[in-house]
């Protein structure tokens, strides 16, 4: 990667991509002489040398033109769960205003989309065979799935219309620190879906809670589920692959493990290690595996988290006391 002069607006720095992309590209050598552009609303990132804070709303054009000025690259992170009231103005409205602006732009190189699987339905509809970039979108229920399959569509178009030079990096859920870890306790405290403490008894759910009980999520015939994941490290590692990658010219990338994770084998190894019980639970779910053999041949990427390295950092990390958990939405 030469280093040469870039100044990257990212929206959703406050994030858990944006900050750890920050992070990660300020100690890259190949890009001391990039700056970020930070454009946040609700939550603040502090200012420093090479990082520049504008505040404003994703969703108001005047907000976007003025912390487009001078931008050569977009990486577009913010986005909205389940929430309608807002969704649409983030995840539409806001990357319609960039977009207008990037095709307008002397600056402008390159921008760069977050795309999700829940805009290819992940593991809600069947899919029998691995989820390669060719299929078509299948959102699940829910305007979140909606609005990423819209992302998706609307910068496919803006190559389309006027040649954008863009790409998506389509990520299943992203995992950091004890994510994972908190995605399969029957507590109130779980991290995303599904909410195990729903799908059993109040009294088992307490038990299971206590035991520290690993579900282990089963299809409707009785199959251990296999789900994609990302860890955030190899998720930053893609986006920095991609900035400037002639071969990244309008593509679209699956990013995520290189095979996902089995519900069965994370009981069996949490068993083995740690000594804790599991139990099956069915459910109407399906398994799905996503392909990233596209992100590793044209651009070199490779994940370094594989089942047993997630698994063990999620258990093995320690919050000190000024580090609570936050969560701030489900999934």
């Amino acid at each position: 990667m030469s280093n040469i002069d870039r100044k990257i607006l990212v929206t959703g720095a406050a994030g858990k991509v944006g900050q750890a992309f920050i992070t990660r590209l300020l100690s890259e050598p190949g890009f001391s002489r990039t700056v970020i552009r930070a454009l946040c609303h609700h939550r603040k990132l502090p200012a420093s040398e090479r990082v520049e804070v504008v505040t404003g709303n994703i969703a108001d054009a005047g907000d976007v033109r003025r912390a487009m000025e001078g931008v050569s690259h977009v990486l577009h992170l913010a986005t909205c769960k389940e929430t309608p009231a807002d969704i649409m103005d983030v995840t539409v409205k806001g990357l319609f205003w960039m977009l207008e602006e990037c095709r307008q732009s002397a600056s402008f190189r390159q921008f760069i989309l977050i795309g999700g699987d829940a805009g290819m339905g992940h593991f809600f509809y069947p899919h029998p065979v691995p989820v390669t970039e060719q299929q078509k979108h299948s959102a699940y229920p829910g305007c979140y799935a909606l609005s990423k399959v819209l992302e998706e569509v609307m910068l496919e178009q803006y190559y389309v219309q006027y040649g954008l030079n863009g790409c998506c990096l389509r990520a299943p859920w992203i995992m950091e620190k004890d994510d994972f870890k908190y995605t399969l306790t029957f507590g109130p405290d779980v991290f995303g879906g599904p909410r195990w403490c729903d799908l059993v008894s109040r009294d088992e759910a307490a038990s299971y809670a206590k035991t520290n009980t690993v579900p282990v999520m089963l299809d409707p015939a009785g199959e251990p589920i296999k789900r994609n994941f990302v860890h955030v490290d190899d998720l930053v590692s893609a986006i920095l692959a991609a900035i400037d990658h002639p071969k990244a010219h309008q593509q679209l990338f699956n990013v995520c493990m290189d095979e996902p994770v089995d519900y069965r084998q994370v009981g069996e190894y949490l068993h083995t290690t740690r000594g804790l019980p599991t139990v099956d639970i069915k459910t109407e779910f399906r398994s799905t595996w996503l392909d990233n053999a596209k992100a590793r041949f044209l651009l070199g990427w490779r994940p370094r988290y594989d089942l047993k390295r997630l698994i063990d950092a999620a258990w093995d990390y320690q919050r000190g006391a000024d580090e609570p958990r936050k969560v701030w939405y489900p999934g």
